[in-house]
């Protein structure tokens, strides 16, 4: 059994100072060096041994190349209760690059018109805040802990996907700290899946023959028209279940004289339910083949079809009863705030984290207007999800 200290303190000007500093540094998917360094950094000047810091090989498995692997940390510890994990990832979106981060009121802003980075430096700078609180107090003096900066979350969960497990080691209760409200505890989310469609139509001169040509926008235009039509784009509900769908990217043409030969399509589908995820996969490339083949020209010739698909992330939710989530009730409940439960609509680290045997809550910090140049972090809440992640590592032992 573990019970929370409820005398936990944290010094809120260092905490604060740690987020500002975190959130200045560039680091875009792929290029979470730089973030990691500093933590590193942090972490050796807080006693932290070299031999308990070290960086994995995800990022050669990963979609995109990169260049660091996620950070992994451990404290060893010498109580007997459970290990405990605590997580979040270094990289923000594109948008942040250049953030300058400055104090307006109880909020934090970007001064310039970037986002600011709190998805996920304020999850990285809570963590590394409640490791250092915890080296003060003396690591041996608590139960086994294991710290992952992760990598590559915001282009598909990269970096959580392709962690080495063995490398955490065991894990009896893990909390993972990225977007939302501190009184959040998010404990399952959905499943994804990405296309790749490329619509091969007939080039011809516009102007002179365009019937000689089979137009790839018209395949695009006609399939996306049906998929809305009978109600399986954008949000779904129907007999088969619930979902969501979106064809997101479309690319095509260079010039409009000419009946346009190639189209390239990105697109997902989204659901709780992977059999229902999987049907809306299949609805999106019957419509693309079956407007692929309905086009052609003047010689019966239609155009052609190439479609991809990948799992994101599979659907994940939480045992009601599972220790991490009544550990993650009573840490919220110490700093006076009303936890509430909740099942994400978007996909996290811990969806991943779930298919490794880690079953991990994901935790606020007090995101605001994430991936915009409205970002904003509230200070209160991200000073409160410090104590939480401090209270978390530095439970007692019966």
């Amino acid at each position: 059994m573990s019970e929370l200290n409820h005398e936990v303190s944290v010094d809120p000007v260092a905490a604060l100072d740690r987020f500002l500093d975190l959130a200045k540094i560039p680091g875009i998917s792929g290029q979470e060096a730089d973030v990691a360094a500093r933590i590193v950094e942090s972490l050796r000047a807080a006693g932290l041994p070299e031999s308990q810091i070290q960086f994995d090989d995800a990022n050669t498995r990963t979609r995109i190349s990169g260049n660091c692997g996620n950070l992994i940390v451990t404290l060893p510890g010498n109580g007997r209760g459970p290990r405990t994990m605590l997580s979040a990832h270094m990289d923000t979106v594109p948008i942040c690059v250049g953030s300058e981060p400055v104090i307006e009121g109880d909020e934090v802003i970007s001064a310039a018109a970037t986002g600011l980075g709190a998805d996920d430096r304020s999850g990285c700078a809570a963590i590394l805040t409640a490791v250092i609180e915890r080296l003060k107090r003396g690591d041996e003096n608590f139960s086994p802990a294991v710290v992952c900066f992760l990598i590559q979350e915001e282009i598909g969960l990269e970096g959580a996907k392709n962690l080495s497990v063995d490398r955490v080691g065991q894990v009896d209760q893990a909390f993972n700290f990225d977007g939302g409200t501190v009184e959040k505890l998010t404990i399952g989310a959905i499943g994804g899946q990405r296309m790749m469609i490329e619509l091969t139509g007939i080039p011809a001169h516009a102007g002179v023959a365009p019937q000689a040509g089979a137009s790839a926008i018209v395949m695009a235009a006609r399939a996306i028209a049906d998929l809305d039509e009978r109600g399986w784009h954008g949000k779904i509900e129907n007999e088969y279940g619930v979902g969501t769908a979106n064809v997101g990217v479309i690319n095509g043409g260079d010039a409009t004289n000419v009946v346009t030969p190639k189209v390239t399509i990105r697109a997902e589908a989204r659901s709780h339910d992977a059999t229902m995820r999987t049907r809306i996969v299949s609805e999106i490339e019957a419509a693309f083949a079956k407007a692929a083949a309905m086009v052609t020209n003047d010689k019966g010739h239609s155009g052609s079809l190439k479609f991809e698909s990948r799992v994101d992330y599979e659907s994940f939710k939480l045992d009601a009863e599972h220790p991490s989530i009544k550990l993650a009730h009573d840490a919220v409940k110490s700093v006076g705030r009303e936890p509430f439960v909740d099942v994400a609509n978007g996909g996290l680290d811990a969806n991943w984290l779930f298919r490794h045997g880690i079953a991990a809550v994901t935790m606020g910090c007090g995101q605001r207007n994430i991936h915009t140049a409205d970002e904003r972090l509230s200070i209160a809440d991200y000073q409160d999800a410090c104590k939480i992640a401090t209270q978390l590592i530095t439970v007692s032992n019966q």
